[in-house]
This record gives C-alpha cells, structure tokens and sequence, in this order.
C-alpha cells in the first residue's frame, strides 16, 4: 500500500475539511432559522390620517365590504392587519407582508401627481397612477386608482409582486363603475 507524503495528505484533506464544516455551519443556521426573513407582523398597525373626503361614502363602503379577507402575495395568502383608530380612519384596511404592510385607503382627493401626461398602468380594467416613494431603490409603491368614482390607493412593499394590485383591481372593477380620469 502506497503512503502519501504529508504535504500530499494535507493538499487533499483541507478542502475535504473546509467543505464539511462549511456545511455543518449552512445545516445549522438552517436549523436556527438564521438568514431567514422575519415573518410579517399581525399586530394591530398605526396608520397615519391623512384627508380621505370620501372614505366614508357609499362606494368607499361598497369597495371595503367587497374586500377579500386575505390578499394573496408573494409567499403565500397575507392575513388581514387590524388598524389602530379604524373608527377614526374609515377607509383603510391593512394587510399583513413583510417587511411593510399592505394598505389600501379609499376616498382620497385627486392626487397632484395625475397630470394630462402621467402615464398610467391599466391592471384587469382598472386604471392605475404608480407613485414610488422616490428613493434611489424603492421600498414600497402606491398605485391609485384613477378611473373610479372615488379614489382608492394601494401600497405594497416591492417585493409584494403584483398579486395584490391584480386581486384588488379585480375587487375594484365589479365593485366601482369606470368613469372617465380627471387629469384636472
């Protein structure tokens, strides 16, 4: 039998050495959940006022008792999120996602940002304004609804994908009549 020199062995024994600790370090943080996204909150959400004219009209009604329980995302269905004050903020449901919730108001004003030339998004018949929060790499989006009696607006983390702006323009499409978009 054939004896390998000692800088041989060691040549071959220390990758062999590095890989297995390299994976008993992996199973372990896998074990422990460490590298793993933190799961989304539930908890009751503070949201902050902000003048919603229509948010306790009939189609803010009518659009709130349509919504669905649960909005699907990009991990699976995301539970609904009770809102602090939802006496005093009539108009918003909320929606738990990580790593920032999911929130609709409905009954806003005009937005600013709606000009003859802003460009619009059209999801599932329903005519949306996107607005990001204006960082370098956004964290979260807005998209309003533009195209309907009253305007409703959903903010979502990026990473959300876009299931939620399609089941919500679903929602909003059977729920609101089109009308045509006051640019002014």
């Amino acid at each position: 039998m054939t004896r390998l020199s000692p800088p041989l062995a060691i040549a071959i024994a220390l990758p062999v050495l590095l890989a297995v600790a390299v994976a008993a370090i992996a199973i372990t943080a896998r074990v422990r959940g460490i590298g793993e996204p933190p799961p989304p909150d539930t908890g009751p959400l503070a949201v902050a006022p902000v003048d919603s004219p229509g948010a306790s009209g009939p189609e803010c009604s009518a659009l709130l008792a349509a919504l669905p329980t649960e909005l699907d995302g990009p991990d699976g269905p995301m539970p609904p999120r009770p809102v602090i004050d939802a006496d005093r903020l009539p108009g918003v449901r909320a929606w738990a996602a990580a790593p920032r919730p999911v929130v609709l108001r409905c009954g806003l004003p005009r937005p600013a940002e709606l000009t003859p030339t802003s460009a619009l998004l059209e999801v599932n018949g329903v005519r949306w304004l996107q607005i990001d929060d204006g960082l370098p790499q956004p964290v979260q989006v807005s998209y309003i609804a533009v195209d309907r009696p009253v305007y409703a607006a959903l903010t979502v983390p990026v990473d959300a994908g876009s299931a939620p702006l399609q089941q919500l323009s679903d929602v909003i499409r059977e729920t609101l009549p089109a009308t045509a978009v006051a640019v002014r």
